[in-house]
């Protein structure tokens, strides 16, 4: 059996500025994999492109051995995305967005379930509204919403970036049992010691040597 993800010879650029040059990787279900790299270096564009947002200039992706070219619509639904911009509506409460965005997914949730993902994320202000959560609850609630669907591949861009301790924690914890029940979890960071504690792998990307010289040095 083939790998879950297969990134075959990615190349990106805008205009004539290059952001990916000939990228590979490969990687299975139960792996939490950390991006690691210098600003610019194409973390987030690589991202976006396995999560079907963009398309890449040359080269394929493929998911259980079908290519992205052939089959978009099909592969997306396998895919949960969390960019690092937090995408939610403010004036709606917790349990608000989240039957918003159960109702534009292909998966129906009932609003028990939908609760039972938050509860698992810690987060159980179902009435709530967004405006009034701290910053640690909206990346938990912007991780919940990702996972409406179900999805075997999640891509998380900085999804703790700037929130407490408590809540980096609990969402690591909760990423360690997405993987152990078979998730593929890409993770990027530039918190070392997390994407140490957290990736069961690293993958280095872009040009300056200092993150790669932290990671054999580490």
């Amino acid at each position: 059996m083939g790998h879950l993800l297969k990134v075959d010879a990615l190349y990106k650029s805008y205009g004539k500025e290059p952001v990916l040059e000939d990228f590979n990787m490969q990687a299975d279900r139960g792996e939490i994999i950390g991006l690691v790299g210098e600003n610019g270096a194409g973390k987030s564009t690589l991202l976006r492109i396995i999560a079907t947002l963009n398309r890449p200039t040359d080269g394929e992706v493929y998911i259980d051995e079908q290519s992205y070219g052939k089959n978009y619509k099909k592969l997306r639904r396998k895919i949960g995305y969390v960019p690092q911009e937090i995408e939610l509506w403010e004036e709606l409460s917790v349990i608000e967005n989240m039957r918003f965005f159960e109702k534009l997914s292909h998966e129906n949730r009932s609003v028990p379930e939908l609760k039972n993902l938050l509860s698992e994320l810690h987060l159980e202000k179902y009435d709530t509204k967004v405006s009034r959560l701290s910053g640690g609850m909206k990346r938990k609630l912007n991780l919940a919403i990702s996972l409406i669907h179900e999805p075997e591949l999640l891509l998380l861009d900085e999804p703790t970036s700037g929130i407490d301790l408590k809540s980096r924690i609990e969402i690591g914890k909760f990423l360690k049992g997405l993987a152990g029940k078979g998730a593929l979890i890409i993770y990027t960071s530039h918190d070392m010691t997390e994407i140490r504690e957290l990736c069961d792998r690293t993958i280095f990307i872009g040009k300056d040597p200092f993150y790669k010289n932290i990671l054999t040095d580490g």
